[in-house]
C-alpha cells in the first residue's frame, strides 16, 4: 500500500504527546486562508511511499519515541482521504506498540456506508485524533475555507460517539476567529462532546507565506498580525469555561 506523502518530520513537539514521527500527507479539500502548508493541497502529488519504507525508517527513532510517551502522528494535508494506507500504516504501528493519532480537520468526513466501514476501522487502531475545529460559524467557515462546516461538526460527534480521545484545536485569527460569541458558541460545543481530553489555542503566524508565493498565489491574511499572550489567554477561556459548567 503506497500513500502519498508531502514530507516527514522525525522529532515533533506539538503534533501530540511526547516526541511524534510526524507524516505530512498530501491532498486537502479545504482552502484555509491562514493555511501554512498550501503546498499539500494538491490531490495525488507528493512522493508514493509504502508503509515498510516508513517504518524501516520510524524505527531508528523508536528509543527516543517511546521513551517520551510519544508516537506517529500523521497530519497533512488531509489524513482521512488515504484511510486504506492509514489503516495499514496503524495496524503495523499497533503491532509494534507505537502510539498513533491522527491530525484532522474533518474536511473530507462522510455518512456514506464505505467511508464510514474505513474510517472505523482505521479507529479501531487510532489512540487519539487532533481535531482542528476552525471556525463554529457556517458562514464565516465557508469564508475562511471555502467549504461549510456541517460534515465537519458531525465528524466531531461521530468521534464523540465512538469514545475516541480528542484534542480540540483552534488557531486564533485576529479579526477572523476571534470573535466572543463565536469562541461561546464553540465553546458550547466542544462541552456537548464526551471524549475531549485537552483544548489548544493555536495562535496564528505567518510562517507559511513564502510557501503562498512560492506557488504564485495571494495571501489573503498579510495585513493580520499574530494575537497577544493575553487574546489567547482570553480565548482559552472561552473555549473551556462551558466544559467546566457541564
Amino acid at each position: 500500500m503506497l500513500g502519498n506523502i508531502h514530507s516527514i518530520e522525525t522529532f515533533g513537539t506539538v503534533d501530540g504527546p511526547g516526541i511524534r514521527y510526524v507524516i505530512f500527507t498530501q491532498g486537502c479539500l479545504l482552502r484555509c486562508q491562514f493555511c501554512h502548508n498550501a503546498d499539500t493541497w494538491e490531490i495525488g502529488a507528493g512522493k508514493q511511499m509504502s508503509v515498510s519504507e516508513i517504518m524501516n525508517d520510524l524505527r531508528s527513532y523508536l528509543p527516543f519515541i517511546q521513551s517520551s510517551g510519544g508516537g506517529i502522528t500523521v497530519s497533512g494535508g488531509e489524513p482521512l482521504l488515504q484511510l486504506p494506507f492509514l489503516l495499514e500504516l496503524f495496524k503495523e504501528c499497533k503491532n509494534q506498540g507505537i502510539h498513533t493519532t491522527i491530525d484532522s480537520s474533518g474536511g473530507c468526513y462522510s455518512t456514506s456506508p464505505n467511508f464510514q466501514k474505513q474510517l472505523k476501522e482505521v479507529l479501531d487502531y487510532t489512540d487519539l485524533v487532533l481535531l482542528d475545529l476552525k471556525h463554529i460559524n457556517r458562514k464565516k467557515h465557508i469564508k475562511l475555507t471555502g467549504m461549510a462546516n456541517d460534515h465537519i461538526l458531525e465528524f466531531a460527534k461521530f468521534l464523540s460517539d465512538q469514545q475516541i480521545p480528542v484534542w480540540i484545536r483552534h488557531v486564533l485569527v485576529p479579526g477572523v476567529t476571534d470573535d466572543v460569541e463565536d469562541l461561546r458558541q464553540m465553546g458550547e460545543f466542544i462541552a456537548g462532546l464526551r471524549n475531549v481530553a485537552k483544548v489548544e489555542i493555536l495562535p496564528y503566524h505567518k510562517l507559511g507565506v513564502y510557501k503562498w508565493e512560492a506557488l504564485g498565489l495571494e495571501y489573503p491574511l498579510k495585513d493580520v498580525e499574530p494575537p497577544s499572550d493575553e487574546k489567547v489567554a482570553e480565548a482559552y477561556k472561552l473555549l473551556t469555561e462551558q466544559m467546566v459548567k457541564v
